[in-house]
Order: C-alpha cells, then sequence, then structure tokens
C-alpha cells in the first residue's frame, strides 16, 4: 500500500484545520496550537511575574485603578463583539491588568488576557485615552492569536511532526516544550516579538477596540505622536521594537481612523 498520498492528505487535512480567520480584520493565519496551551502558559508566566520577589505590583493607587476600571471597559466591550459575531467560543479569557513599577516604556497583554503595564509609559499615556490606545493595542495581538501565530511558525521550524502532534493533542510534549520556552515558564519571563504586519494588525485592531469602548480613536494619533517624539534622537523604546516607524504608524492609524469611528458612541 502507498501510503504517501495518505500521509499528504493527513498534512493537508491538519494544516487546513490549522487555519483561523482573524476578527474584524478578517486575515486567514495558521494556528497549530490549542487556545488551552497557550492561555495556560502564559498564565503561568504571569503569575511567576507578579509573585518574583524583583517585580513591584503597583495596588490600591489611582493609576493603577485607572488601568484596570479601563482594562473592564474595554474587555466589556470586546466580549461583546465577539459574541454578537459568532466568535465568542474562541474565546475563554480570564482577564486581569496590572500595573508593575519599571522605568520601561513598556506593556504587553498575553494570550488569555493577562494584561501588564509598566509605570515608564505613563508619562506618555497622560490621559485615558491614551491608556485606552495601549490597552487596546496589546489587547489586540491577544485577540489575534499573535503569539500562537508565532508560536506555530517555530514549530514548522521543528518539523511537521510536531504540527501534527500539537493539532490532535492539547497535551501533545513537543507544544508545551516550545510554548515554555517561549513564555519563560520554569524560568525568567520571555515575550515573544511580533512581526510589522501583526503589529499593524493590532495597531487596526485597537483602533476599533477602543472606539466600542467609548474611547475617541483620534486620541491614538495623540498618544503615538508622543511616542514618536520621545524615540528621536534615543534609543529606540521596547514598547516600539519591531514595530513599523513612526511615520508608517501614524499614517496607517490615521487612514484607519474612519474604519473605527463606525464602532465609537461616546
Amino acid at each position: 500500500m502507498n501510503f504517501k498520498p495518505l500521509l499528504i492528505g493527513v498534512v493537508a487535512s491538519t494544516l487546513f484545520a490549522a487555519c483561523t480567520t482573524v476578527p474584524l480584520t478578517g486575515r486567514k493565519q495558521f494556528n497549530a496550537v490549542s487556545d488551552s496551551e497557550v492561555n495556560q502558559s502564559a498564565a503561568q508566566s504571569y503569575s511567576q511575574l507578579l509573585s518574583d520577589p524583583k517585580t513591584t505590583v503597583i495596588r490600591g493607587t489611582s493609576d493603577a485603578q485607572r488601568i484596570k476600571n479601563i482594562g473592564i471597559r474595554l474587555s466589556t466591550a470586546i466580549e461583546k463583539y465577539l459574541k454578537d459575531n459568532g466568535y465568542g467560543d474562541q474565546y475563554n479569557f480570564k482577564w486581569e491588568f496590572n500595573l508593575i513599577q519599571s522605568k520601561e516604556v513598556n506593556a504587553w497583554c498575553m494570550p488569555g488576557g493577562k494584561v501588564a503595564v509598566y509605570s515608564g509609559i505613563l508619562p506618555v499615556t497622560q490621559t485615558d485615552a491614551g491608556l485606552a490606545t495601549v490597552l487596546a493595542h496589546e489587547i489586540g495581538h491577544a485577540i489575534a492569536h499573535h503569539s500562537a501565530e508565532r508560536i506555530s511558525q517555530q514549530m514548522v521550524a521543528q518539523g511537521v511532526g510536531g504540527i501534527l502532534g500539537s493539532a490532535s493533542s492539547t497535551s501533545n510534549n513537543s507544544t508545551v516544550s516550545v510554548i515554555n520556552q517561549l513564555y519563560g515558564v520554569g524560568g525568567p519571563l520571555v515575550l515573544l516579538s511580533y512581526s510589522r504586519n501583526q503589529e499593524s494588525e493590532a495597531d487596526r485592531l485597537g483602533l476599533t477596540f477602543m472606539a466600542m469602548a467609548g474611547y475617541d480613536p483620534h486620541e491614538a494619533l495623540n498618544f503615538w505622536q508622543r511616542m514618536a517624539s520621545r524615540s528621536q534622537g534615543s534609543s529606540t523604546p521596547e514598547f516600539l521594537s519591531d514595530h513599523p516607524s513612526d511615520a508608517r504608524r501614524v499614517a496607517d492609524i490615521e487612514s484607519r481612523i474612519p474604519e473605527a469611528m463606525k464602532y465609537y458612541h461616546r
């Protein structure tokens, strides 16, 4: 019996099953790892970070409460959109929003809704709308499954066998190993970097998400212009690493504002 056609069929069907669609943008992406695996590993890393003696989590301040309030406002609006548009079953986020003491101009959202904002970015965000811009952008990465997409790309580099295993089992050892390695489970926290295309997609999603939550998307331009001014003549902040150029980003965001305004209600 010739097993080659069978093998090709199995691989093809697996790759087809691993294709998912990003909400709102409609982009097709290759995703060969389960949400439960990625979310569980991300939650584990997030918990380790918050409990690390070297990490100072700011609690009980007005800024910490602002971040939680804005985060809840965004996540509520996003979940409603996902549910209303047939994506509700694909997301089971356990949202957390924390402010961390650090000079870094940075923020991120892990898969599953685990969000951290570093205090160093607050002088740049300035307003609630500025914070909403940052949070919505980072949440955009999680909603678009960008981490799973990057992990899947890593698994491609390690061979088709890993992809087949991860697509058919939520406890595949090779999959868990890759996720743990990329998220630093059992060691220092490691955050995935995103491609420029993914960053642009997160910008687009972020604009619309902040609009859904009642924040004027035009305010995103003010934030990114402040970030651009800050980066001139100095090293690029971590928050901007692997991102589109300042001019390109501002121009792209400006062109996307009409789309986002369709979802804006004060």
